[in-house]
């Protein structure tokens, strides 16, 4: 791993050795030499010889370079944990991941990765890796999904992009772990290439995307975008006492995600006291038992309950909307019996929403 000093600038200019011009359908030219970016939300016009709101896309001499030739984590994980419930359980999935993030949450729970060019504590190594060597990776695991996470994806959408272009015809199903703070634009220059895209939905008021540096509207047009661009999509919501944990705020994401689709599945998960939400108590499970009852009464057929260390019980399993048979059990991130059957349930033969093959 390559380490680098708590001094921000040191950092910024260590990770400009591994950026490149961006992809051109991602930054538009404008005058005086800016650029505006179309990675995400923000937008960010930038003046020459500036960075982006993430810190990691910025403007030399009137071209946006971005992120490009290193990863800060890469490691074969269980689909389960990103968490996709509803894609190939059981199955492997390659993660990798970059630096930096456009949010700056304070109960981030991958802030060492994502804070590190806002916060100096926020130390975490990186080591350089070609989009060869992560497909290489990913044959020889027979990973079966390829999926960008442990930083916000948006932001490095172009490095993503020439990986996941060198296994299209690999059959390997590419994805994003992300904010879901995106443009239309970058949705759609996304979508050759990958058919996953997991949101954090982490409340439903301005006031709280405020604090997290970013705005609602955003996010809900973006779940609503990818649904009718076709993408196959999961919901987390991270449950945080005192933030976004009132039975009112967590109607109001259910309803939302009620009226796009009864098909998503909505995860809501446990939060643990980290980086500077440390006074704060961990979700209890009686928490997570409202949510999740709220998520079904709006009538949405896949509700799960996560992060309590296999304690979630049949809140973590796959039910059939139809006829109550049980088709995924799952402990954790462990599935310990699929029964579905070319994407339907063995019992009243009804689909079940997903990616199966």
């Amino acid at each position: 791993m390559v380490t680098f000093s708590s001094n921000q600038g040191s950092v910024e200019q260590q990770l400009d050795h591994f950026s490149v011009p961006g992809h051109e359908a991602l930054y538009q030219k404008e005058e005086s030499l800016r650029v505006r970016c179309l990675a995400c939300a923000h937008q960010c016009r930038i003046s020459e010889g500036r960075r982006g709101v993430c810190r990691v896309r910025y403007n030399r001499k009137g071209v946006l370079y971005v992120p490009s030739g290193y990863v800060a984590g890469l490691q074969v994980d269980p689909i389960e944990k990103k968490p996709f419930y509803h894609v190939l359980p059981g199955s492997d999935a390659l993660s990798f991941g970059m630096l930096g993030c456009n949010f700056h949450c304070d109960f981030c729970q991958n802030w060492l990765s994502s804070q590190t060019l806002r916060d100096s504590d926020a130390l975490s190594g990186f080591q350089p890796c070609s989009a060869a060597e992560i497909e290489s990776l990913a044959i020889r695991s027979k990973a079966a999904s390829l999926i960008s996470t442990y930083n916000e994806p948006l932001i490095t959408a172009d490095w993503a992009i020439e990986i996941f272009e060198r296994v299209a015809n690999k059959d390997i199903l590419c994805g994003f772990v992300s904010n879901g703070y995106a443009t239309p634009t970058v949705l759609e220059v996304l979508r050759p290439f990958m058919s996953l895209f997991k949101v954090d939905l982490k409340c439903f008021t301005e006031q709280g995307y405020r604090q997290v540096g970013g705005s609602l509207k955003p996010v809900l047009e973006t779940i609503s975008r990818l649904q009718e661009l076709g993408f196959w999509v999961e919901i987390v919501t991270l449950v945080v006492p005192g933030f976004n944990d009132s039975a009112e705020e967590l109607k109001k994401m259910a309803a939302f995600l009620a009226s796009l689709s009864l098909d998503m599945p909505w995860h809501v998960t446990a939060f643990y006291p980290t980086y500077k939400k440390t006074d704060v108590p961990p979700t209890s499970s009686e928490l997570l038992d409202k949510a999740w009852k709220i998520g079904k009464d709006a009538g949405l057929h896949y509700v799960y309950a996560g992060n309590l260390g296999g304690r979630g019980g049949e809140k973590e399993h796959t039910w059939c909307p139809s006829c109550g048979t049980l088709l995924v059990e799952r402990a954790g991130f462990r599935v310990q019996y699929n029964g579905i059957v070319d994407g339907k349930c063995p019992k009243c033969s009804a689909s079940i929403a997903g990616k199966w093959h």
